[in-house]
């Protein structure tokens, strides 16, 4: 047929997620100055593989412990809308996908606490050790990447022809946004398109960008 494929390709922290879980988790475990490698990343001088390496070696919890700590607190919110999206790519026949530079372990968790299931989910993967938390982000072809995760994962399916469709919040969802046909943005993200006078689409919950996608034909 030569309906073209679409893909939505989504981000998860500040996005799916009110606020960055990553952080939440940093700032609760972490033991020593995980903002200052933070700043280094904001200031471009380290790739995000590298931030996400050495903010985390910090934290000697195990998975249990900071999944507690996000449950039984009850501390992770999710953005309205983020089901009736799904449910709206479902309908259309849209691929869904996440992609983030956080740990696949708590966005796993967080959509099965959530009860959402059969999802792909593209983030970094974390091996639990007593010495401190080990991060590896792998591209599409199973090698070790530190940095364009993000754009790694859009590019296969531009290639393949689909039409893509991209939701972020942040810096590191400038570059892969760049390459796709519809931007839906907030915050960091959205303000470096105004500053440009790029087009995109605003949004503060995901029933703006399931309004957003009913005009892709």
């Amino acid at each position: 047929s030569t309906v073209k494929k679409i893909l939505v390709q989504c981000d998860f922290d500040n996005t799916i997620a009110e606020f960055d879980v990553s952080f939440m988790l940093l700032d609760a475990f972490a033991d020593g100055d995980w903002r200052q490698i933070l700043q280094e990343y904001r200031e471009h001088k380290i790739p995000v593989g590298v931030f996400s390496q050495r903010t985390f070696a910090m934290i000697k919890a195990d998975e249990k412990t900071m999944l507690d700590y996000l449950f039984t607190g009850n501390r992770v919110k999710i953005r309205p809308g983020f089901k009736e999206l799904l449910d709206y790519c479902s309908r259309r026949g849209f691929e869904f996908v996440i992609t983030s530079n956080g740990l696949k372990f708590y966005i796993d968790a967080i959509l099965k606490h959530i009860g959402v299931t059969g999802i792909k989910v593209f983030a970094a993967h974390t091996e639990f050790n007593p010495d401190g938390l080990r991060i590896t982000y792998t591209g599409p072809d199973g090698q070790p990447v530190l940095d364009n995760f993000k754009r790694l994962y859009v590019e296969p399916h531009l290639s393949q022809g689909y039409r893509v469709a991209y939701i972020g919040d942040g810096y590191s969802d400038i570059i892969p946004a760049g390459l796709v046909d519809y931007v839906f943005a907030r915050d960091d993200l959205l303000n470096h398109y105004r500053e440009q006078n790029l087009k995109c689409t605003p949004f503060n919950d995901l029933n703006d960008v399931v309004r957003g996608l009913e005009s892709i034909a």
